[in-house]
């Protein structure tokens, strides 16, 4: 093979449709928009939520408080859903995705210290409340933050 043998895949590339040529192409003419109307014209179109005028949905739906966009999504579980675990594995957020015993991670996982752990356990996730981190060492375990 040589440079100039070099293309793309076979059907990766797509001839781009050629709009307003000629009443032939198929594409002619108005050029697919129609007749008239603000999205027929050049730089027509209304921007994303605009609802011609009406009170658009994102203002009238009611708001209180202070909602922060930067807060991190926590994902928290109690002590006792560790006991899925077999003795002396180490958990993580990945291997409780696996179990199914969380659905997803997003930022972080923090241990909540409801019901009892039975198994010695090396946990390794985001957070620990107080009394989770005592009862994973009460059971012989470690509690580490990552």
């Amino acid at each position: 093979m040589k440079l100039h043998d070099l293309g793309p895949a076979e059907g990766s590339v797509k001839e781009s449709k050629r709009i307003g040529r000629g009443p032939a192409s198929g594409q002619g003419k108005t050029a697919g928009k129609g007749h008239k109307g603000q999205k027929a014209r050049s730089g027509g179109g209304v921007r994303p939520g605009f609802e011609g005028g009406q009170m658009p949905l994102a203002r009238r739906v009611p708001k209180r408080g202070f909602n922060n966009i930067f807060a991190k999504k926590i994902v928290s579980i109690n002590v006792s859903a560790l006991n899925a675990f077999d003795d002396d594995a180490v958990v993580t957020s990945d291997a409780l995705l696996e179990k199914g015993i969380i659905k997803k991670a997003l930022d972080g996982v923090k241990i909540l210290g409801n019901g009892e752990l039975t198994k010695k356990l090396t946990v390794q996730v985001a957070a620990f409340s107080a009394s989770a981190k005592q009862k994973i060492e009460a059971a012989g375990g470690k509690a580490e933050e990552v």
